[in-house]
């Protein structure tokens, strides 16, 4: 059952994507992320409360409400390194090292986890990084980014931070139900998303987001509760070092419908990486 949640996670993440685009045309994408976990958040409680795990938070012991912190400072710093890396430094240099999490939630999934590495994993790790790789490297840049060593330390840092939230959610959610386990993160998230919103200056554009873009970022926020419920659900039940790369899957989702929706086609060369991260993903299940 735990795949199932796990495709379900990379179903919902694709359309989160597609829908957040169509949300952040003239919305400042930061502004959008703080007002979309609003949404995540409203949507994780109101699940709590139909399946009735709110009881559990009594009785809740001081470690997994501790890594269920760390899960979600993890998710928030991820997000701050990513976006600082992007502003001083090249997209086509930063989002590979970002996307280089999912081999790190892999190798330390067998690290910390004592998850097993058999080769039909091991070349599956190897594909997804070739296959991401080749993705993304296809991307051009737009404007004149700043060059210096400082972009790659914070790139490296959202992919390690990015990588962690798997593992501390991992963690975290094993002594509670994911429902609630998930709340209780996405309120530590929604914290550390206003404090961007704050700390750069961008509260002022919250009144500048036109109303129908208003409404596809609450709808992206809706599809994000469902991949998070999806995706915490699925590593309570499976190994991470699995769930992970399935949700990553979601890049299908996203590329299909932004064939169909921006009429966005891929490259001879990308679409040679998506051949081989998907083969490296379905090895994983092996």
């Amino acid at each position: 059952m735990w795949i199932l949640y796990a495709f379900g996670s990379a179903l919902f993440a694709g359309l989160t994507a597609v829908l957040a685009k169509c949300g952040i045309r003239k919305t400042d994408s930061m502004v959008a992320t703080a007002i979309r976990t609003i949404i995540v958040l409203l949507f994780s409680w109101l699940m709590v409360f139909i399946v009735g795990s709110q009881s559990q938070l009594s009785s809740l012991d001081g470690r997994t409400l501790l890594f269920l912190v760390l899960s979600g400072l993890a998710t928030g710093a991820s997000w701050l390194c990513y976006f600082h890396a992007l502003q001083i430094g090249d997209i086509n240099k930063v989002v590979p090292v970002d996307k280089s999490s999912t081999v790190l939630t892999i190798l330390l999934a067998v690290l910390f986890l004592h998850e097993s590495l058999s080769l039909p994993k091991g070349i599956g790790i190897v594909l997804i990084a070739v296959g991401t790789y080749l993705m993304i490297e296809k991307k051009q840049s737009t404007g004149a980014a700043k060059e210096g060593v400082s972009w790659l330390l914070y790139a490296a840092g959202s992919a390690v931070f990015a990588s962690l939230t798997s593992i501390l959610g991992k963690i975290g959610i094993s002594g509670v139900e994911s429902n609630l386990g998930t709340a209780i993160r996405t309120g530590v998230v929604l914290v550390m998303s206003w404090m961007m919103v704050f700390v750069t200056g961008k509260s002022a554009k919250l009144r500048e987001v036109p109303k129908d873009e208003l409404g596809f970022i609450c709808l992206s926020g809706l599809a994000t509760g469902g991949s998070w419920l999806c995706y915490y659900k699925a590593l309570q039940e499976g190994p991470a070092s699995v769930v992970a790369p399935i949700d990553k899957l979601s890049i299908l989702v996203t590329i299909l419908f932004s064939y169909l929706v921006f009429h966005e086609k891929l490259s001879k060369k990308s679409a040679l990486g998506l051949a081989i991260l998907v083969s490296g993903t379905l090895l994983m299940l092996l």
